[in-house]
């Protein structure tokens, strides 16, 4: 499995499965908040997620959006174990046919 803003379009544009993971900018910068030292501000990170999105997908080469052929995951109100199991099923699924 391999990761990514351009895995899909760019990297691998052939692989058999491939998903494009969202949340919504909210909810990434609660995660992220969580994440990081005590004291972390939301609202900073918040923006700093905006910008970062507006930046990579506005981008010349490689802009960040989802290839023709992945699944769109909204992982806003999921547990991580949750989106494991979602995209475990689709890869078995595609295995089959």
């Amino acid at each position: 499995m391999v990761e990514g803003r351009d895995t899909g379009t760019v990297v691998f544009p052939q692989a058999q499965a491939k998903f494009f993971l969202t949340a919504t900018e909210e909810e990434r910068a609660r995660r992220r908040v969580a994440e990081l030292p005590a004291g972390a501000s939301y609202e900073k990170t918040l923006a700093e997620i905006q910008e970062r999105d507006r930046r990579d997908a506005s981008r010349d080469v490689a802009p960040m959006r989802p290839a023709e052929d992945a699944v769109l995951v909204d992982s806003s109100t999921q547990t991580i174990e949750q989106v494991v199991e979602n995209l475990a099923g689709v890869v078995e699924a595609r295995a089959r046919t």
